[in-house]
């Protein structure tokens, strides 16, 4: 139950918050860590109805915003829901149901509504995704402006949609982006029943090509240890880049791996709720189940984005057993991570490796991927690993020639 603390006055009805304003104030609580114990997480965790009645209760308290009367009833009561204040905060809960923002579950004990609404838990709904992502890309990229919509530039230019590049003679198979001016000036002088097909003059235009991208995101144990909570800064700018790849950049793909002691995928409607754990960094299991994703896109670029704070301390073996050393970087380790490096480089597939740490061990280890792949590294904080991350895929500064 979250703690109650005294606030000056304030005017107004919570019951006339909308369900957009409530899941902003909330949003951080949606998707942390707090309900999870750092030192023993569990990875299939699920927030319950009491979890989203007590991040409602302290959201509004931080904002001053439970009127005074309220406030001391609450205070000075057994149990907080039997209060006018906690019947409010349950309409709010009910009004995120009904505008659909939230799903209410039951275990197979509970189902078809009984037991205690303790019991229940809740899944966000594709509204509150697309809402969490939003607003997550907004907030990150504030101040970085708007990029073109659709569109990672090339070197390479081709006749398309967009006529913004240079005049050539009309080849065979090019689309008819025609010239007029430039037509006209060719036919004119020898007449229309002269023309030929030299004589048609189009204007280029710059080639968009479509990517391919997988997110690998490290749900390991270190991701909340030493008092830091990264994990929740990566699930917003993997929501965010999800936001803006279905808004912006329609043409491409974009999935989500979440390694561990191994590896597995996560379709966004689920990412916001993920938790950390197990414990181990399965770099290696990771990047191969990256690459068999990518493998069954047909884009012109594919690419990895990896945003980890850990070494690699884990290895699926052969037999489906897992091998784990957290004592340094093991050379078996390591050998069959780089082993997976080097098959991205054979699949042209570029890794772009954000690091939320800067042990020496780890700098010369991403240093070395990114050298192999010819991809990016940086080393942010999770204050600042939106912007890196946004930025880098928004500029594209590694062009790709077709």
């Amino acid at each position: 139950m979250a703690r109650l603390t005294r606030y000056s006055k304030f005017e107004g009805e919570l019951d006339q918050l909308e369900s957009s304003e409530l899941m902003q104030m909330i949003q951080e609580a949606l998707l942390g860590q707090g309900m999870n114990d750092p030192y023993d997480p569990d990875p299939n965790a699920r927030p319950s109805m009491d979890d989203l009645f007590d991040a409602i209760l302290e959201a509004l308290a931080e904002r001053n915003m439970i009127p005074e009367d309220q406030l001391l009833e609450a205070m000075q009561a057994e149990d907080v829901r039997e209060t006018s204040l906690g019947q409010q905060i349950q309409r709010l809960m009910d009004k995120l149901q009904q505008d659909g923002f939230i799903r209410k579950e039951f275990d197979d004990q509970g189902a078809g509504g009984a037991g205690e609404p303790g019991d229940a838990t809740f899944q966000l709904t594709d509204k509150s995704i697309d809402f969490l992502g939003y607003k997550s890309l907004r907030d990150l990229m504030g101040g970085l402006g708007r990029s073109s919509a659709g569109a990672h530039d090339t070197r390479e230019y081709a006749s398309g949609v967009e006529m913004t590049g240079e005049l050539k003679n009309y080849e065979f198979g090019d689309t008819l982006n025609l010239d007029t001016t430039a037509t006209l000036g060719n036919i004119l002088h020898k007449g229309f029943d002269q023309m030929e097909e030299g004589d048609l003059v189009i204007r280029q235009a710059e080639y968009n090509s479509s990517a391919a991208t997988v997110v690998l995101l490290d749900c390991s144990h270190s991701m909340i240890l030493y008092g830091e909570d990264r994990f929740t800064p990566a699930k917003q700018v993997a929501l965010a880049l999800a936001h803006l790849i279905r808004t912006q950049y329609p043409g491409d793909t974009l999935k989500f791996v979440l390694f561990h002691d191994s590896a597995e995928e996560v379709p966004v409607s689920k990412l916001a709720q993920a938790q950390i754990g197990p414990y181990h960094t399965n770099t290696a299991g990771g990047l191969r189940l990256a690459q068999q994703l990518l493998k069954r896109e047909n884009k012109d670029m594919k690419q990895i984005v990896m945003i980890t704070d850990g070494k690699p301390s884990a290895l699926t073996l052969p037999d489906g057993r897992i091998y784990k050393n957290a004592y340094g970087l093991d050379p078996y380790v390591l050998g069959a991570t780089l082993r997976e490096v080097a098959n991205c480089r054979r699949s042209g597939i570029q890794v772009n490796t954000f690091m939320l740490a800067r042990d020496p061990e780890l700098v010369g280890f991403v240093k070395r991927v990114s050298e192999m792949t010819r991809g990016k590294a940086y080393f942010t904080t999770p204050h600042n690993i939106g912007q890196y991350v946004l930025m880098d895929f928004v500029t594209n500064k590694t062009k790709m020639v077709n």
